[in-house]
């Protein structure tokens, strides 16, 4: 082998050298570039649980400080018929209603799903409150969501939206129809739903969160 093809030989060497080092360098690159998108992604994820569950304790708060001022007797409160056939005396009285929508809102603070749902439940069907009712119904189709009781979730959800159609809850019940078609995989019904909201409740907060999950599915 003379000096020129020898030469020739460690030029290629080095040339494959180079183009494998820098195509190692463009897979790394593509990597971390992957990386950073799926890292992207998750923060986009973990805000929006974050920004749920700060609504839901809001939402939770709003309920209980509408309730301060009333004394709820848990004794009594324990001896309840809950029973869709029985209603116990003064089914009529203010007292009544109150003492049951404050022990449900407790009973939501507590984690106590189960109570929280049957005293609600009892709430709408033997009581009618213009400002609890609706609420009652937004608990119901909340646990219902988070139980993954999708279809009884959303027959809540709808019954907030017929009846009280000019309810301040309203706008966030047509958001979570939005999301339990979500979770059933009708994106096509999904994203008529959080347009819906988005056209027709624009200063709302549920149409901010009807407008980011929309862009979470583009």
């Amino acid at each position: 082998m003379n000096f020129r093809t020898l030469s020739l030989s460690f030029i290629l060497i080095a040339s494959l050298n180079v183009f494998s080092q820098e195509n190692e360098n463009a897979q790394v690159d593509l990597l971390f570039l992957k990386i950073q998108e799926l890292e992207s992604e998750i923060a986009e994820l973990r805000n929006i649980i974050e920004s749920q569950d700060y609504l839901i304790q809001k939402l939770i708060k709003e309920s209980v400080s509408s309730n301060e001022a009333i004394s709820t007797n848990e004794t009594n409160l324990s001896e309840l018929p809950l029973d869709n056939n029985v209603k116990f005396s003064g089914i009529d009285d203010t007292k009544s209603k109150e003492e049951i929508y404050t022990a449900a809102i407790k009973s939501l603070e507590k984690q106590d799903l189960e109570r929280a749902s049957i005293l609600f439940k009892y709430f709408v069907e033997n009581f009618n409150d213009d400002e609890k009712s609706p609420l009652s119904y937004f608990w119901l189709g909340e646990i219902a969501l988070i139980e993954n009781n999708l279809d009884i979730s959303n027959s809540y959800f709808l019954e907030l939206v017929s009846i009280y159609p000019s309810h301040y809850r309203t706008p966030l019940a047509h958001k979570k129809i939005g999301d339990i078609f979500l979770k059933m995989n009708e994106l096509d019904k999904a994203k008529d739903k959080y347009n819906y909201v988005i056209r027709e409740y624009p200063n709302d907060t549920a149409s901010s969160l009807a407008l980011q999950l929309l862009k979470n599915m583009e």
